[in-house]
């Protein structure tokens, strides 16, 4: 995500608190931080919390997020979409 100067200002921080699901439609979690990378004023991934169990036993388990690379990201709404990769990564067996 850029920083585009010319552009009507946003907070980056107004992703803080979305849902995220996959492109399927599946429940991810709730972005609770962001990280960036200063030098090239880019967003690099979203700190995801609030996680699906069914997703996340382990991690939610452990009281632990998940950042998902923001690459991973397909569209920003009231919701924010992410590739349908995070299901297959979690759940490889079930295909």
């Amino acid at each position: 995500m850029p920083i585009d100067r010319d552009a009507t200002p946003q907070e980056i921080t107004s992703l803080v608190g979305r849902e995220v699901y996959s492109n399927n439609g599946v429940y991810v979690g709730e972005v609770e931080d962001l990280k960036l990378n200063l030098d090239t004023q880019t967003v690099t991934g979203l700190a995801v919390g609030n996680l699906s169990v069914e997703l996340f036993e382990q991690e939610v388990r452990q009281g632990q997020g998940v950042v998902v690379p923001y690459r991973w990201v397909r569209a920003v709404g009231d919701v924010i979409l992410v590739a349908d990769v995070v299901e297959r990564i979690r759940k490889p067996d079930e295909e």
